[in-house]
C-alpha cells in the first residue's frame, strides 16, 4: 500500500527559493498549452503564479496539484498537515517557547515567526475537510492532520490547542532546543558551540518527553538533529535509540520513515537513520511513510524506496490514521 502521511501545503516564508519551487511545481503538474520557454508559455506561467500567490496555500486549485501527483504515482492514501507555527491562532504559543530575545538569534527568529505565522487554522481545516469527498471520488483517501512542535512542559497548552478539532491524526515534532530552531540554515553555526554528545542527549530527552505526553499519534523525524551533518559517533547513540523505541512501544505511539532530509538537506539521509531504523524494527514499532513534501511535486516521490527499506529491515506493515485511530496495512510484496 503506497501512502504519504506527512506533507505540507506551503514552505514559507516567501522568497526567491519559494518562487522557483512554486514555478517548478506548477510547470510540472499544470499543463501549459504553449511551447516551453516561449513568451506565451512564460506569460501563462506568470498568470498561474500570480493566481497562486493571490489565493494563498489553502485554495482548491493548489490542492488539486497534490491530488494529481498522488494519482500519477498511485498513492492510495495521503495525509496533509501544516505546522502550528503557520497559524495566527497559535503565535503566542511560539512566542512563549522559542528564543526571541534582543540578540542575533532572537531577532532572526522573530523575523521568521512574523513571516510564516500568517494563516488561519479554520481555513486549513475547511479546505481539507471539503476536499475529502473529491479525493475519494478520484481514488485517493485524504486525511487531515496537524504538526505540533513539542516543548518541555507544554502539555497543558497543547492539550487545549489540539482539542475539539476534527483531526485524523496529530504529529508531534521537535524542531527547537532551548528555543533555538536548529534546522534553520541561518543558525547552523550554533552547532559549533555544543558538545555533540551532550546536545544529542538533550534532544532525545525532549523527544522522549514528547512521546510520553501521549498527545501525538506519531512522532516525526526522530533524529532530525542531524540535519546539517553534525552527529557524534552513531554507535554512542544506540542506547538512546533503544530508549526511544521502548517508549514508543510503551505508549503505543507510531513514528515514520521520513524522506525530507534525504532530498532537501545536507545530511542526505532519511529519518530515522539506517541504524536507528533497525532498532525500531527490532522492537516492532509501528511506522508510517512520509515524504515531508512542502510542494505538490514532492508528494510520494520516495514511497516505493521507503517501503522497500522497511521490508529489508523486517517491517512488513505500515499504519495509517482515521479519527485518531491507527489502522495497520500489510506491505504487499510485488506491489510496492
Amino acid at each position: 500500500m503506497k501512502i504519504d502521511y506527512h506533507l505540507h501545503l506551503e514552505e514559507g516564508p516567501y522568497s526567491s527559493n519559494w518562487l522557483k519551487r512554486t514555478f517548478d511545481a506548477v510547470n510540472h503538474l499544470d499543463n501549459n498549452a504553449h511551447p516551453q520557454h516561449s513568451r506565451e508559455w512564460m506569460l501563462e506561467q506568470t498568470k498561474k503564479l500570480h493566481k497562486r500567490l493571490m489565493s494563498g496555500p489553502f485554495s482548491m486549485d493548489w490542492l488539486d496539484l497534490y491530488l494529481q501527483q498522488a494519482k500519477d504515482l498511485g498513492i492510495q492514501e495521503v495525509g496533509i498537515v501544516d505546522h502550528l507555527y503557520r497559524f495566527k491562532e497559535y503565535k503566542a504559543y511560539y512566542e512563549k517557547h522559542i528564543h526571541l530575545k534582543d540578540d542575533e538569534l532572537g531577532k532572526l527568529q522573530r523575523k521568521w515567526l512574523d513571516q510564516v505565522c500568517v494563516e488561519s487554522i479554520d481555513e486549513f481545516i475547511a479546505l481539507i475537510e471539503n476536499a475529502k469527498q473529491k479525493w475519494e471520488e478520484n481514488g485517493v483517501k485524504l486525511c487531515l492532520g496537524v504538526e505540533a512542535d513539542y516543548f518541555l512542559d507544554s502539555e497543558e497548552e497543547l492539550t487545549e490547542i489540539l482539542g475539539n478539532q476534527p483531526y485524523d491524526y496529530v504529529i508531534g515534532s521537535v524542531h527547537f532546543l532551548n528555543g533555538w530552531g536548529f534546522d534553520n540554515p541561518e543558525t547552523k553555526d550554533l552547532f559549533l558551540n555544543y558538545d555533540l554528545s551532550s546536545l544529542y542527549d538533550e534532544f532525545f530527552h525532549v523527544v522522549e518527553k514528547a512521546i510520553s505526553s501521549k498527545l501525538f499519534d506519531f512522532v516525526a523525524h526522530l533524529d532530525n538533529l542531524k540535519v546539517f551533518g553534525y552527529r557524534p559517533d552513531e554507535e554512542k547513540l544506540i542506547p538512546a535509540y533503544r530508549k526511544i523505541a521502548k517508549r514508543l512501544l510503551q505508549t503505543n505511539t507510531a513514528t515514520e520513515i521520513n524522506a525530507g532530509l534525504y532530498y532537501r538537506y545536507p545530511i542526505k539521509e532519511m529519518c530515522p537513520s539506517p541504524t536507528f531504523l533497525k532498532v525500531l524494527a527490532e522492537y516492532q514499532v509501528p511506522l508510517t511513510v512520509s515524504s515531508d513534501a512542502h510542494y505538490p511535486d514532492d508528494l510520494g516521490k520516495f514511497a516505493e524506496m521507503q517501503l522497500e527499506i522497511l521490508q529489508n529491515v523486517g517491517i512488513h506493515e505500515v499504519v495509517t490514521f482515521a479519527k485518531r485511530e491507527k489502522i495497520k496495512h500489510p506491505i504487499e510484496t510485488g506491489h510496492i
